[in-house]
């Protein structure tokens, strides 16, 4: 799966990125997936998942908790958020 923002790239992620990663791997484990590659510049992320998972529902998953945990904890970057 691959998705960005509205403005992509590295520079805009930062610091973020490490909170992205860890989001991300919170919620594969949560839904029992397994992360076998991801990289957070455009946020590509290679998962072994239960083909009795839809990959909408991981995905709505894994960006809506991204999108809710940094509007609550990093009100600097609600901008980027909002772009996800």
């Amino acid at each position: 799966m691959t998705w960005s923002g509205v403005r992509r790239g590295v520079s805009q992620w930062g610091r973020l990125g490490k909170s992205l990663e860890q989001i991300i791997r919170q919620v594969a484990d949560e839904l029992g997936i397994k992360v076998l590659e991801l990289a957070i510049n455009y946020v590509h992320l290679l998962i072994s998942a239960y083909s009795t998972i839809p990959v909408y529902k991981i995905v709505r998953r894994i960006k809506g908790r991204i999108s809710n945990i940094l509007r609550r904890e990093c009100h600097h970057y609600r901008r980027i958020v909002a772009m996800l």
